[in-house]
């Protein structure tokens, strides 16, 4: 399955993922540099993201929103 996760990159080229990934094994990856700083978001933001993802990520959700890909 593809993923597309938020990334920050300093200016020593340092990659920081915003969110957790779960993954098995190597893979390879593409990054993107946008032309724009990242937007910071308020730890209760962060806190619910974390919440919700645990239901966002369920193949069930996959399977539900397929229709629209």
């Amino acid at each position: 399955m593809k993923q597309t996760v938020e990334a920050i990159i300093d200016e020593q080229g340092r990659i920081r993922l915003v969110e957790p990934v779960d993954i098995k094994g190597v893979h390879r990856a593409l990054v993107t540099i946008l032309d724009e700083p990242p937007v910071e978001m308020d730890e209760t933001t962060q806190l619910a993201e974390k919440s919700l993802a645990e239901d966002w990520l369920r193949p069930e959700e996959d399977e539900a929103w397929s229709h629209l890909q």
